[in-house]
């Protein structure tokens, strides 16, 4: 007889300290020195306020010996609830109809479990429904109407989560109707190059990744998904090994940017792989950034999508790097040293 593992459906608010952590610039390099290794540890791909409040709060978690899942499922409800952010959750920008579909992945590296929902309408949290699916069925992915149904049967209320913002922006592409839609043949044929600096045209996401005081593993990867799409399209955030993966003997590695490419590459997955070899998570991920490129190189396209990876490993260290978009990357990191913006690297920025 299967043992299911219940937890309780109603969760406790954390309280933000702000003035408990200072906020800093780490080194660029990621692998942090023997000496000073630090777990518990949070990071999420978001560096703005909200992804340094949701680590902040993730952290309450962890630096009471709490779980590394729970940690992720927190930081990730702080930035889902979050109606300023077009990416993600409430306020997320909507598919070419105007209907709001969400995708989420959650895995667990204590127990190789994973869950995940895709083209999931009116609920705020995918990400908590995802864990849902994780720990009371024995699937991985449920979709649309099913996922929907699912949420409420737990108590999930549905809502409008087109907010003003999202929708004024929504009509304005609708107005414009022309070549940033989706219809026609795939990026990389046609031609069309994205420099991820458009909130009218982005295709964000987040990630938020922990390791607890016990050295167990957690991550999640949630999203609106690419704005203006067909309604029903998935990208590869609610697919374990493309937009998330967890080895809780190694560490964690998330995607954001243009799902398609991750997808093929199974990106995540193959960062996690690079550290299991010896890399660095900063290292492994700019390996995986090199690797897409190569792979439209070798059947002859000086094609770059806008892609961006986070990691991090077992002992602390943590990374990132994009591609095919202006600047740098970052993202918010806690720990025992503090809060802080760590940034990465940038590879192969967009043609002008």
């Amino acid at each position: 007889m299967r043992s299911l593992n219940r937890r309780s459906f109603l969760r406790g608010s954390f309280a933000f300290g702000a003035g408990a952590a200072a906020v800093g610039r780490v080194p660029r390099l990621g692998a942090i020195p023997a000496s000073r290794q630090v777990t518990p540890m949070i990071v999420t791909s978001h560096e703005n306020a909200t992804g340094q409040r949701a680590v902040a709060e993730a952290w309450q978690i962890l630096a009471s010996g709490g779980s590394a899942l729970d940690a992720v499922e927190r930081g990730a409800n702080v930035i889902e609830a979050d109606p300023e952010d077009t990416s993600v959750g409430y306020g997320g920008l909507p598919n070419q109809d105007g209907v709001v579909q969400l995708d989420a992945s959650i895995m667990d590296g204590r127990t190789y479990s994973a869950g995940s929902v895709a083209s999931l309408e009116n609920i705020m949290h995918p990400s908590s429904v995802a864990r849902l699916v994780m720990e009371r069925t024995d699937h991985v992915m449920l979709v649309g109407p099913g996922a929907l149904a699912f949420a409420k049967s737990f108590g999930f209320p549905e809502e409008n989560l087109l907010t003003e913002r999202a929708r004024e922006i929504w009509v304005r592409w609708r107005e414009s109707h022309s070549s940033s839609d989706d219809w026609g043949p795939p990026e990389h044929l046609a031609g069309r190059v994205s420099d991820g600096g458009d909130v009218e045209s982005q295709h964000g996401t987040t990630n938020v990744l922990a390791v607890d005081a016990n050295g167990d593993i957690a991550g999640i990867t949630t999203t609106s998904g690419m704005a203006w799409k067909i309604p029903g399209r998935v990208g590869d955030s609610p697919i374990v090994g493309a937009g998330l993966y967890v080895d809780n003997a190694v560490g964690a590695a998330g995607a954001t940017g243009r799902g398609e490419d991750v997808i093929k590459s199974c990106a995540s997955y193959f960062v996690v792989m690079r550290m299991r070899d010896g890399r660095t998570p900063q290292e492994a991920c700019e390996d995986a950034i090199e690797m897409i490129v190569e792979r439209y190189r070798a059947v002859g396209l000086d094609f770059v999508p806008a892609e961006k990876f986070v990691a991090i490993n077992k002992a602390g260290a943590y990374g990132c790097a994009w591609m095919g978009i202006e600047g740098s990357p970052r993202m918010s990191v806690r720990n025992g040293e503090g809060l802080s913006t760590y940034e990465g690297t940038a590879h192969h920025p967009p043609a002008r």
